[in-house]
This record gives C-alpha cells, structure tokens and sequence, in this order.
C-alpha cells in the first residue's frame, strides 16, 4: 500500500501538490498503519480523524520545506 505514497514536493512532482494529493497519501499511510482499507462503523471517526491530522501535518511539512534555496509553496505555508 505505502508503494503507492508518491513525493509531493517538485522537483519530483511538477506542481504543487494538490489538497486531493495530500489527502490521498494520508489515506494511504493512515490504511497502512491500521491495517484497514476501509475500518468498520465503529472505527470510522478515528480513522477519519487520522486522516485529516496526517494531512495536516503534511501540508504544514510541504509549506515549510526549502528545495535549493526556495520555498516549495511559494512561501505561503497554508494546508
């Protein structure tokens, strides 16, 4: 599953990295972890709320990294 996790800072992706590119690489390292493709009803707000705290502290990471001298997302550091 964690294959799948691709780099989301340019110069491996061209671009920024999209909310949609955070959020799927948080759903898969929070799949991973857990060991559920998709938890049960009872597990869902924890899962969910897992997902959204590894998001988070990704876009914080990809906002504040510098790649040769530069800031990655033009410096403005919102997830």
């Amino acid at each position: 599953m964690c294959r799948s996790i691709k780099t989301l800072r340019p110069p491996v992706l061209p671009d920024q990295a999209t909310q949609e590119d955070i959020h799927a690489a948080a759903l898969q390292y929070v799949r991973k972890v857990s060991g559920f493709r998709a938890p049960a009803a009872h597990n869902r707000e924890v899962f969910d709320r897992a997902v959204a705290a590894v998001a988070e502290a990704t876009a914080e990471l990809l906002g504040g990294l510098e790649v040769r001298g530069r800031s990655v997302r033009s410096g403005s550091g919102e997830s």
